[in-house]
């Protein structure tokens, strides 16, 4: 088996010695006097820690197994010593091979996630709020900070739309770990409004954004024409009195983004600008990379039930995720936030992918 280091020295070199640079920026007390960027400095340390970690093992290894065989001619018992550690080394390289595939620059990113009713009228509102509530557990059970940014209830309850930031409190990248939420998701389910028990099928869409950061991303206030409205609640009636709600559109995208979950006017402004930023870095990023367009193709276009990309089967207990062939009878389980099996195989799918296109 060939080394990744033979694969690809250059690139593991580098990234050893952005490791030991970062250490040593670290170590400088004045750097933590900028917030923002020690926070930044510290998710990339902690983003490339796995590959030191590996590759020193690796090293460590090889040397093991060239003072085994050179034991193994003078006492047998170091022969069986060297067949462990070669197949030590295999798995060590194979792992090393995964961490070294190119990453998403956005992996260690927090995010902004849109939930948007469908088809299904009432009964793709209530989904979408049980697709909240999934997120939001899924987000608990991570020690990750939520904030809802905007939500527009519906009149039966759930809600018409609602958008959510989704923050690490360490140095856990959440677009990592989100981003192949993005899509439609289908509900199989009898509502409680249906009399006679019939099957009804329908359909929200996600939108997962990494959230853009000020360096990310620069928005010209000229480039903006700004609204103010009274926020509405269920049915279209009026909850404020007081023009908080703001509409924001961006002028040369065609971009509109719009907040009305606080009573402050300036608030809402600041949400609804960090879902723009955010919508821009994700535009920004699917010229820049066929591979991103790629990825943000798989998401929601039309909430439609054509483009699916997972189904919660509520008479069968089931979750499918249609892209990998994902399976399980746990349905009640997931939407109470255990996501991370699904989530492990479509990251695991992903890599697959990444490994047979560099092979």
């Amino acid at each position: 088996m060939s080394s990744p280091t033979d694969a690809a020295p250059d690139r593991l070199h580098g990234l050893l010695e952005e490791h030991a640079a970062l250490e040593t920026e670290l170590a400088d007390p004045a750097v933590h006097t900028d917030t923002a960027r020690a926070r930044r400095l510290g998710r990339r340390y902690a983003q490339l820690a796995p590959v030191v970690e590996t590759a020193r093992a690796l090293d460590a290894a090889r040397d093991d197994l060239a003072a085994a065989r050179e034991l193994a001619t003078e006492d047998a018992s170091f022969a069986e010593e060297a067949r462990g550690l070669e197949a030590q080394i295999d798995e060590l390289t194979d792992r090393l091979r995964e961490q070294l595939l190119p990453k998403d620059p956005d992996d260690d990113k927090d995010v902004i996630l849109e939930i948007k009713a469908g088809e299904g009228g009432a009964e793709s509102a209530l989904f979408a709020g049980d697709l909240l509530r999934m997120y939001l557990r899924y987000a608990e059970r991570r020690g990750w900070a939520t904030e809802v940014l905007d939500a527009v209830p519906a009149e039966l309850g759930g809600y018409k739309d609602v958008a959510i930031a989704v923050k690490s409190r360490t140095d856990e990248g959440i677009w990592s770990r989100l981003k192949f939420e993005g899509g439609v998701h289908r509900v199989q389910r009898v509502p409680v409004t249906e009399s006679q028990g019939r099957i009804h099928t329908s359909a929200v869409g996600v939108l997962v954004l990494p959230e853009a950061e000020d360096v990310d991303v620069t928005v010209d206030p000229n480039d903006l024409r700004i609204d103010v409205f009274r926020s509405s609640g269920p049915g279209g009636q009026s909850v404020n009195t007081t023009d908080s709600a703001v509409r924001i559109t961006h002028l040369p995208s065609g971009i509109v983004v719009s907040s009305q979950n606080e009573k402050s006017q300036l608030q809402n402004r600041e949400s609804a600008l960090r879902v723009l930023r955010s919508r821009l870095l994700a535009a920004a990023r699917e010229e820049a990379a066929a591979t991103a367009s790629d990825q943000r193709r798989s998401q929601v276009r039309t909430v439609d039930r054509s483009e699916r990309v997972r189904t919660y089967n509520y008479p069968e207990s089931r979750i499918s995720d249609h892209r990998v062939g994902f399976k399980a009878h746990n349905l009640d389980q997931v939407l109470d936030g255990e996501l991370d099996p699904v989530i492990d195989a479509l990251t695991r799918a992903h890599t697959a992918e990444l490994l047979a296109a560099g092979s």
